[in-house]
This record gives structure tokens, C-alpha cells and sequence, in this order.
């Protein structure tokens, strides 16, 4: 699909994918095509388990950043992608912009002192589950304080679901854990029965 000159995957089908469990990933920046994945150990974070380090607690107490959602969201998915080595390709970014859009992508973006973008995250919404797709830090901290405004986000709109395709050590210092792909399609299902939840803080 094509939408003024540029290349998308259709928001349609998107949506179809993400609602079965499934996801894109292209092989690099500049590749114009992507795979389609799931997992058979699929990580999430449980809503009751997410946590945060005492420093990261310390920053949000002294309000170092400010929480902005939906404002910035080609950049954020942008300063996502800039790294040596990088599924986000511009294919990914044009057609996630599109979804952003339709009101089923979402940004969560932190602003430092001076209104500089410090850091951020992005997702897609579906029902009552959220799946995360990448974080960026420009500051120190600053995916982290992202990471727990989406927490917060969640939670108060009745989110159920938190999906992060894959576990990492690194996700696990926030309660991230692994669960089987027959047990998260059963959550994913529940999730997928309820009317789509809001995102907004």
C-alpha cells in the first residue's frame, strides 16, 4: 500500500497481526520488506509486578522529566531506530505512523528541563492489551521513567495485557517474565474481547 509515494503496510493488516500475536521486524534500516514473528516463550510484564530501581524512583520523585503521550511519535520511533544495528526500518516507520494515525499506535515521550526530547517508547494498542515495541534514551534514566509512565498509563485505563514479544535480562529488572505462547494466546484472547482501552495520562 502506498500513501503519497511512500510504501506502508496496511493499517488493516497491522491490526490483524497484533491480534493473533503476531508482529513485524525488518533486517535492517534500509530494508524494505519485513518478517512476520511470533514466539514460543513470549515475554510480558505483568501489570501487578512491574518495579522500578530506587534511583529511577528518586528521579521521578524530583519530576526531572516531563511526561508528554501522542505528541511526537515519528520521532520517538525514529530515535528508536538510530543505532548501529536495527529491526525499525522506514518501511516500519511510515506504516506505524499511519497506525499512530488511526489511534492504535502510541507514543510516551520525555521531555528534560529545556523541552529537549530526552527519551521515550512506542506501542500498539488493541483492546485491553498494549504491545511494546522499542524504548530510546537521550538522558540517562530517561527510557526508564518512559517505561514506568506507560506502567502508570496502563493501569489506569484497565489494561490487562503487557506484551514484549521477547524476555530479556535487561526487561526483566522491571518484573518482565516468560510465559508460554499457549498461555499468552489465552490472555491475548481475553484481551482481545474487551473494547479497545484508551491511552492517555
Amino acid at each position: 500500500m502506498n500513501t503519497d509515494g511512500k510504501k506502508i503496510i496496511p493499517p488493516e493488516t497491522l491490526l490483524e497481526a497484533y491480534s493473533q500475536g503476531i508482529f513485524p521486524m525488518s533486517e535492517s534500516r534500509d530494508d524494505g520488506t519485513v518478517g512476520w514473528y511470533s514466539a514460543q516463550q513470549r515475554g510480558i510484564i505483568p501489570m501487578d509486578r512491574f518495579k522500578v530501581s530506587s534511583n529511577v524512583e528518586r528521579i521521578i520523585r524530583q519530576s526531572r522529566f516531563k511526561c508528554k503521550v501522542n505528541t511526537r511519535f515519528r520521532d520517538v520511533v525514529t530515535e528508536c531506530a538510530n543505532r548501529k544495528t536495527t529491526w525499525i526500518s522506514e518501511l516500519i516507520i511510515d506504516s506505524f505512523e499511519v497506525l499512530y494515525l488511526a489511534g492504535y499506535a502510541h507514543s510516551v515521550e520525555m521531555y528534560n528541563a529545556k523541552g529537549k526530547l530526552a527519551g521515550g517508547l512506542y506501542g500498539v494498542s488493541l483492546g485491553a492489551a498494549f504491545f511494546g515495541e522499542s524504548m530510546f534514551k537521550n538522558e540517562k534514566e530517561a527510557d526508564k521513567v518512559a517505561l514506568w509512565h506507560c506502567h502508570q498509563i496502563l493501569e489506569k485505563n484497565g489494561f490487562e495485557l503487557w506484551d514484549t514479544q521477547f524476555y530479556t535480562d535487561h526487561l526483566a529488572q522491571f518484573g518482565c517474565t516468560e510465559i508460554s505462547a499457549d498461555e499468552y494466546q489465552k490472555r491475548l484472547d481475553s484481551a482481545m474481547e474487551k473494547m479497545n482501552k484508551e491511552f492517555k495520562i
